[in-house]
């Protein structure tokens, strides 16, 4: 994948586990919340692969 797809799946991940958290927190669904937080770091995650892969080039 390229720097832009990491990017844009990381952005779209914290998103998704942000609303997670957010419906998790309002329902006083503790699992539900932790899926959230999972997912939100799995975004980060991507997203610095992607801000790695702009800097050393798409190659690696």
């Amino acid at each position: 994948m390229g720097e832009l797809t990491d990017r844009a799946k990381g952005l779209g991940n914290e998103a998704m586990g942000n609303a997670k958290q957010a419906v998790g927190k309002a329902t006083d669904n503790a699992n539900l919340h932790a899926k959230g937080v999972a997912q939100e770091r799995k975004g980060e995650a991507q997203q610095a692969v992607g801000k790695v892969k702009g800097a050393l080039g798409d190659d690696i």
